[in-house]
C-alpha cells in the first residue's frame, strides 16, 4: 500500500507538470496566432456559454476578485469586445454581454484554437479524443468542485 500512494503521488505531480504545459501552450498559441489574451477569452467564452452576467456572477465564476475583473471588463469595453446592459430580469445589477465585435471576435480565437486541436490530434484515433475530453471534463469538474468547497 505504501509503494501504491508513493506511485499515485508521482503520478500526480507528472499531472501537476503537464497541466502546466498544456496551459502555457494553449496561451502561446492563442498569442502569437491572432488571438485572443487568455484571461480575455475565457471573460468572454464564460459570457457566451452563461449569458450576460454581473460582475459579482462573473467574479464568482471566474474566481477573481471584483477590482481585477473590472479592470479587465473595463479594458474588454474599450476595445469593443463587451458592453454593459441593464438587467433583463430588472435587477439593479448591469450585466455584461457580448457585443457583435466581440461575438466575432471570440468565434475566430475558437476557431484558431480548434483548428490547432484538430492538427494536433490528428493521428489519434477517435476513442482516444473521445476518453480525453471526457477525462478533461472530469477534470475540470473536479477542480470546479474543489474550489466551491474552498469558497464555503
Amino acid at each position: 500500500m505504501p509503494e501504491e500512494k508513493a506511485g499515485i503521488k508521482g503520478r500526480i505531480a507528472e499531472i501537476e507538470y503537464e497541466q502546466i504545459m498544456f496551459s502555457r501552450c494553449t496561451i502561446a498559441h492563442q498569442l502569437y496566432s491572432g488571438g485572443l489574451d487568455r484571461s480575455l477569452y475565457l471573460l468572454m467564452s464564460r459570457i457566451d456559454g452563461q449569458g450576460p452576467m454581473s460582475i459579482t456572477e462573473l467574479s464568482h465564476a471566474l474566481r477573481l476578485d471584483n477590482s481585477t475583473l473590472q479592470r479587465q471588463v473595463t479594458a474588454a469595453i474599450k476595445d469593443g469586445y463587451l458592453e454593459r446592459i441593464a438587467d433583463p430580469q430588472g435587477n439593479v445589477a448591469r450585466k455584461i454581454c457580448l457585443t457583435a465585435m466581440g461575438a466575432q471576435r471570440l468565434s475566430d480565437s475558437r476557431a484558431l484554437s480548434t483548428a490547432s486541436l484538430e492538427q494536433i490530434l490528428g493521428d489519434w484515433s477517435c476513442a482516444d479524443i473521445e476518453q480525453f475530453a471526457k477525462y478533461l471534463n472530469r477534470f475540470n469538474s473536479s477542480i470546479e468542485e474543489y474550489s466551491e468547497a474552498k469558497r464555503a
